[in-house]
């Protein structure tokens, strides 16, 4: 997982893993129903626990779940949202920089009502 102070690389893994529907589809298990196992959510997406535990150790990698020692020692993911929010952050921000620019131009063009050559 990316250091917390290096926001562009937490908001890049972050991007990497979400493009994914299949993670999305477990972020959302997890969020919806809290932590499970791998095999917990094998048995609620049309996915094979083998798939699962690839995708759950990407989502790790990028900081979004969190594993946790569990019953009988099986491992639970818990969500984690810190790196959501840096991410969050980190489109905000691309955000006001492009909502500048584009206030800028529009009065550009109301200032020069479009007639220079």
């Amino acid at each position: 997982m990316p250091h917390p102070d290096q926001p562009e690389l937490v908001a890049q893994a972050v991007f990497s893993a979400l493009a994914d529907p299949t993670r999305r589809g477990i972020l959302a298990e997890l969020a919806a129903r809290g932590p499970a196992t791998a095999t917990d959510l094998a048995a609620r997406l049309p996915i094979s626990r083998q798939a699962i535990a690839k995708h759950l150790d990407l989502l790790a990698d990028a900081g979004l779940v969190r594993a946790e020692p569990g019953e009988r020692r099986r491992i639970r993911y818990r969500l984690q949202t810190g790196p959501v929010a840096v991410a969050q952050s980190f489109l905000a921000a691309l955000a006001r920089d492009w909502d500048g620019r584009l206030s800028a131009l529009r009065d550009h063009l109301e200032h020069n009502g479009g007639n220079e050559a």
